[in-house]
Protein backbone atom coordinates (compact mmCIF):
# COMPACT_ATOMS: atom_id res chain seq x y z
CA UNK A 1 0.00 0.00 0.00
CA UNK A 2 1.27 3.47 -0.70
CA UNK A 3 2.39 5.34 2.01
CA UNK A 4 1.56 9.09 2.85
CA UNK A 5 3.92 11.80 4.16
CA UNK A 6 2.41 15.07 5.62
CA UNK A 7 5.32 18.49 5.40
CA UNK A 8 4.29 21.22 7.43
CA UNK A 9 6.04 24.11 9.50
CA UNK A 10 3.68 22.97 12.22
CA UNK A 11 3.98 19.90 14.39
CA UNK A 12 0.04 20.49 15.06
CA UNK A 13 -0.89 21.31 11.50
CA UNK A 14 0.84 18.06 10.73
CA UNK A 15 -0.69 16.25 13.35
CA UNK A 16 -4.14 17.27 12.79
CA UNK A 17 -4.18 16.63 9.13
CA UNK A 18 -2.77 12.98 9.73
CA UNK A 19 -5.27 12.28 12.74
CA UNK A 20 -8.28 13.17 10.20
CA UNK A 21 -6.43 11.39 7.20
CA UNK A 22 -6.72 8.48 9.55
CA UNK A 23 -10.41 8.73 10.20
CA UNK A 24 -11.02 8.01 6.26
CA UNK A 25 -8.44 5.52 5.87
CA UNK A 26 -7.15 3.91 9.24
CA UNK A 27 -4.89 1.16 7.38
CA UNK A 28 -2.72 3.43 5.50
CA UNK A 29 0.68 4.30 6.68
CA UNK A 30 0.50 7.84 7.09
CA UNK A 31 3.44 10.00 8.60
CA UNK A 32 3.34 13.19 10.36
CA UNK A 33 6.64 15.21 9.39
CA UNK A 34 5.95 18.94 10.64
CA UNK A 35 8.21 21.91 12.69
CA UNK A 36 11.64 21.68 13.85
CA UNK A 37 13.10 18.89 16.32
CA UNK A 38 13.01 21.68 18.96
CA UNK A 39 9.15 21.83 18.66
CA UNK A 40 9.44 25.10 16.69
CA UNK A 41 8.16 25.85 13.55
CA UNK A 42 10.10 24.90 10.12
CA UNK A 43 10.41 21.76 8.17
CA UNK A 44 13.48 19.12 9.23
CA UNK A 45 15.07 17.51 6.10
CA UNK A 46 15.82 14.71 9.24
CA UNK A 47 12.16 14.41 9.74
CA UNK A 48 10.53 14.48 6.14
CA UNK A 49 13.27 11.67 6.01
CA UNK A 50 12.43 9.30 8.36
CA UNK A 51 8.91 9.97 7.49
CA UNK A 52 9.35 8.61 4.56
CA UNK A 53 11.29 5.78 5.21
CA UNK A 54 8.87 5.02 7.97
CA UNK A 55 5.43 4.74 4.78
CA UNK A 56 7.54 3.77 2.09
CA UNK A 57 7.17 0.24 1.01
CA UNK A 58 7.27 -1.38 -2.05
CA UNK A 59 4.64 0.55 -3.03
CA UNK A 60 6.32 3.50 -2.47
CA UNK A 61 4.94 7.42 -1.05
CA UNK A 62 3.47 10.69 -1.70
CA UNK A 63 4.81 13.72 -0.27
CA UNK A 64 2.04 16.86 0.87
CA UNK A 65 3.48 20.12 1.90
CA UNK A 66 1.66 22.98 2.88
CA UNK A 67 3.81 25.55 1.41
CA UNK A 68 7.32 27.45 1.17
CA UNK A 69 10.45 25.43 3.03
CA UNK A 70 8.17 22.73 3.36
CA UNK A 71 8.17 22.21 -0.56
CA UNK A 72 11.82 22.96 -1.04
CA UNK A 73 12.85 20.82 2.00
CA UNK A 74 10.87 18.05 0.65
CA UNK A 75 11.90 18.15 -3.16
CA UNK A 76 15.60 18.16 -1.63
CA UNK A 77 14.70 14.68 0.62
CA UNK A 78 12.89 13.59 -2.83
CA UNK A 79 16.37 14.08 -4.77
CA UNK A 80 18.80 12.82 -2.52
CA UNK A 81 16.32 9.55 -2.27
CA UNK A 82 16.86 9.23 -6.41
CA UNK A 83 13.52 6.67 -5.89
CA UNK A 84 11.16 6.91 -8.42
CA UNK A 85 8.29 5.27 -6.27
CA UNK A 86 8.48 8.54 -4.02
CA UNK A 87 6.26 11.25 -5.38
CA UNK A 88 5.83 15.17 -4.33
CA UNK A 89 2.17 16.46 -4.84
CA UNK A 90 0.86 19.97 -5.46
CA UNK A 91 -2.39 19.95 -3.90
CA UNK A 92 -4.10 21.79 -1.08
CA UNK A 93 -2.48 19.96 2.37
CA UNK A 94 -5.87 18.93 3.99
CA UNK A 95 -8.18 18.13 1.12
CA UNK A 96 -5.15 16.22 -0.79
CA UNK A 97 -4.30 14.16 1.94
CA UNK A 98 -7.60 12.92 2.70
CA UNK A 99 -7.99 11.98 -0.80
CA UNK A 100 -4.87 10.38 -1.46
CA UNK A 101 -5.51 8.31 1.82
CA UNK A 102 -9.10 7.04 0.26
CA UNK A 103 -6.81 5.98 -2.83
CA UNK A 104 -4.23 4.31 -0.56
CA UNK A 105 -6.54 2.55 1.17
CA UNK A 106 -8.43 1.33 -2.03
CA UNK A 107 -5.44 -0.22 -3.53
CA UNK A 108 -4.11 2.41 -6.01
CA UNK A 109 -0.64 2.92 -6.94
CA UNK A 110 1.56 5.82 -6.25
CA UNK A 111 0.85 6.81 -9.84
CA UNK A 112 -2.74 7.09 -8.90
CA UNK A 113 -2.52 8.21 -5.41
CA UNK A 114 -1.22 11.33 -6.45
CA UNK A 115 -3.27 11.74 -9.42
CA UNK A 116 -6.36 11.36 -6.93
CA UNK A 117 -4.91 14.30 -4.28
CA UNK A 118 -4.25 16.08 -7.17
CA UNK A 119 -7.99 16.37 -7.94
CA UNK A 120 -7.92 18.34 -4.67
CA UNK A 121 -6.85 21.68 -6.35
CA UNK A 122 -10.36 21.05 -8.64
CA UNK A 123 -12.58 21.07 -4.99
CA UNK A 124 -15.26 23.21 -5.04
CA UNK A 125 -16.43 23.94 -1.61
CA UNK A 126 -19.21 26.49 -2.21
CA UNK A 127 -21.27 26.30 -5.33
Amino acid sequence: MVGIVIVSHSQKLAEGVKELAEMMARDVQIAAAGGLDDGMMGTSYEKITLAVEEVCGHDGAVILMDMGSAVMTAELVQENLKDDMVRLVDCPLVEGTVLAAVAAAGGADVVEVARQAEAGRQMMKLQ
